[in-house]
C-alpha cells in the first residue's frame, strides 16, 4: 500500500479549509457595501451584531481548525509508522467527506439537526481512526 495515499484526504479537508477561509472576507465585504456591518464590527472579534451570512463563515472556519486537528495528528501517525492500508484511508476519506458535508450544511440552510448528525458522524469516524491506530501500533508501541 502506498503510504503517501493518506495525504489525498489530508489535502482534501486542507483544500476545503481554505475555501471557507476565502469565504470569510467575501461575505464581509458583501455584507459592508451593504451597509450591514462597518470595520469596527470586528475590532475584537467577530461582532454579535454581524448578522448570520457574515459570522457563520468564520464560525465554520473555527470548526474545520478543531477537531480536524486530531485527523491531521492520527493519519501523520499512520504514515510515520508505515500503517496506512484500505482501511485506514476509507475511515479517513469517511471523515473527510461529513466535514465537508458539515462546512455545506453550515453555510447553507443551515440546519442544526442536519449539521449535528453529520458531525457526531464524523466524530465517530474521528474516534474510530484513533482506535484503529492503537489498535494496529500497539505491538509496535510495546
Amino acid at each position: 500500500m502506498n503510504q503517501h495515499a493518506i495525504f489525498l484526504p489530508m489535502g482534501a479537508l486542507a483544500l476545503l479549509t481554505f475555501l471557507v477561509l476565502i469565504l470569510i472576507p467575501i461575505r464581509r465585504v458583501a455584507a459592508g457595501r451593504r451597509g450591514l456591518i462597518q470595520t469596527e464590527d470586528f475590532k475584537y472579534g467577530e461582532s454579535a451584531t454581524a448578522p448570520g451570512e457574515v459570522s457563520i463563515p468564520n464560525r465554520n472556519y473555527m470548526n474545520l481548525l478543531e477537531l480536524p486537528v486530531l485527523f491531521y495528528v492520527v493519519c501523520l501517525m499512520f504514515q510515520a509508522m508505515d500503517l496506512v492500508d484500505e482501511i485506514v484511508l476509507v475511515l479517513a476519506w469517511l471523515y473527510v467527506a461529513p466535514r465537508a458535508l458539515h462546512s455545506a450544511i453550515h453555510l447553507t440552510h443551515n440546519n442544526v439537526i442536519h449539521r449535528l448528525v453529520v458531525f457526531a458522524a464524523s466524530n465517530v469516524v474521528l474516534g474510530t481512526m484513533w482506535v484503529w491506530f492503537f489498535v494496529r501500533a500497539w505491538p509496535s508501541l510495546i
